[in-house]
């Protein structure tokens, strides 16, 4: 939602109230003029402009009107406004049960949490991804939504916070510092799980492209080189095993998330958190979302560590890269197609040239392959901003969140797109295979357990001199004979 409200100054502003009242436009009471169209809201910089209909409030247009930085919000990952909305219920609940909190108000704000949980409100979250402050601006655009939600709950107006307050009842026992990382962190864990399932779905792809090409004999390649032969099976078999192994690696290190550092408060010191706070609160975070939540057992060393999230998105990376260089491989076996490799087709999406008619470019992998480099670049940032931390708190946690938000959103997005428009779709050319075999100089490896390195290199020598078959060499010089030549060459016997 765009703002539409202005920042001025305290003369100019009592000036314009004082013209609104005379006009009978404003009742600075209840805000419930026909013509109104905003609230006034204060905090400690003074008073602004809020939209009359808005659940977030003054900390929320302050962000608004500070970081118009990039084109991503807070609501673009709805699985970010949800964690924020079940750290604030643990927290309600939490302080219920240990006596912070007015039993009517902790419910109310646990309904409201649960209903942006339910996927209400969630464009109520409109704060910039990129922004200062540590994170100060997302965790008071939740602590504004919820207490407006919850005052609509016990029958009061937004913005009457004497009955709810953003701060001292939503946020209560809590700080930014504890409230933000445990909310991403647990946004990290519900889209891995998205991420997980794209994975898998595209390893599943691969190993059934290995079963269907299982008897299509091809010449493998080290260096750009012609190696020895293989099966266009094993090469995608081994493509889905090669991925298979990021599955255990996410899982390893989206475990590190878990540990949570809510009742640290500002520094880790606890400040105005009742004792036992951090262990209940993970206590009842499990209960509601089902996931293994455990307090960290050092919460001044846990606030400003980062260290989980330089693992992950270092797993999101390996990722990156191994994806990449499958990416590669398609596009060079699919190249040509009559001056090229040929040995594949990806399956034709888009013209691929406004210049050459009949020209079909291998886009999906393309594309792909700039997903791999943006999330490589995504992890440097990460750890750029993981170094950048001082004393008790790190301040560039937002542009980890973006970052590691981005590169999982993109992955999952990039993977369902490879395996839809092209690994189902992806044929085989089994003769162009099975020729290229058959003229491979590669195929002399074969001999040398037979008639030794040295005479196998020389036939080798001779036929790339000679544009001849290596077969026709070994029986021109008498040195097999055709019968074991043909079981020794035979590319079946050649792959095991």
């Amino acid at each position: 939602m765009e703002s539409v409200s202005r920042e001025v100054g305290a003369f100019s502003l009592y000036y314009y109230y004082i013209c609104k009242i005379k006009n009978g436009l404003f009742n600075i009471k209840t805000n419930n003029t026909m013509s109104e169209k905003f609230r006034i809201e204060s905090d400690l910089l003074g008073e602004l402009e809020v939209p009359a209909d808005a659940y977030y409030g003054v900390q929320t247009q302050r962000a608004l009107n500070n970081y118009k930085i990039s084109t991503t919000r807070m609501c673009h990952y709805p699985d970010y406004v949800i964690a924020m909305a079940c750290i604030k219920y643990g927290a309600a609940k939490t302080n219920k049960e240990l006596g912070a909190l007015d039993p009517t108000i902790a419910d109310a704000i646990m309904v409201a949490c649960k209903e942006i949980i339910d996927g209400k409100f969630h464009d109520q979250f409109p704060v910039d991804m990129m922004q200062g402050g540590a994170g100060t601006s997302v965790n008071m655009n939740a602590n504004e939504v919820i207490a407006n939600r919850a005052l609509e709950i016990m029958g009061h107006q937004k913005g009457e916070y004497k009955y709810c307050s953003p701060n001292d009842h939503v946020n209560c026992a809590q700080s930014t510092n504890d409230a933000y990382p445990s909310a991403f962190r647990y946004a990290f864990i519900r889209m891995n799980r998205k991420l997980e399932k794209s994975l898998k779905d595209l390893i599943d792809a691969f190993r059934a492209k290995g079963e269907e090409f299982k008897g299509v004999i091809k010449m493998g390649r080290t260096q750009l080189q012609d190696a020895v032969p293989m099966t266009s099976g094993q090469e995608f078999h081994a493509y889905a095993t090669n991925l298979e192994e990021e599955v255990a690696n996410l899982e390893r290190n989206v475990n590190l998330l878990y540990e949570i550092n809510m009742g640290g408060t500002a520094i880790g010191t606890g400040l105005n958190a009742k004792p036992g706070f951090a262990t209940l609160c993970a206590a009842n975070l499990t209960e509601l979302t089902g996931e293994k939540f455990i307090a960290a057992p050092d919460l001044v060393e846990a606030t400003p560590d980062t260290g989980a999230y330089v693992s992950y998105s270092g797993a999101l990376k390996r990722l990156a890269v191994k994806l990449s260089k499958i990416c590669n491989d398609l596009r060079l076996m699919a190249s040509g197609p009559r001056c090229g490799l040929n040995e594949i087709n990806l399956p034709p999406k888009a013209p691929g040239s406004s210049i050459m008619p009949g020209k079909v470019n291998p886009v999906i992998p393309e594309v792909t392959n700039q997903v791999c480099f943006k999330v490589i670049g995504n992890d440097v940032t990460v750890s750029f901003a993981a170094e950048a931390g001082q004393l008790q708190l790190n301040v560039m946690e937002p542009v980890i969140a973006q970052s590691v938000m981005e590169s999982i959103t993109w992955l999952t997005n990039a993977m369902n797109t490879l395996r839809k428009e092209c690994v189902e779709g992806i044929t085989v050319n089994k003769e162009r295979c099975y020729d290229m075999v058959k003229n491979s100089i590669g195929i002399v490896t074969a001999l040398n357990p037979i008639i030794g390195y040295k005479a196998s290199t020389k036939i080798a020598k001779e036929a790339l001199e000679t544009n001849r078959s290596v077969y026709d060499i070994v029986l021109e010089q008498g040195v097999m004979t055709k019968e074991d030549l043909d079981k020794a060459l035979d590319p079946e016997n050649m792959i095991g």
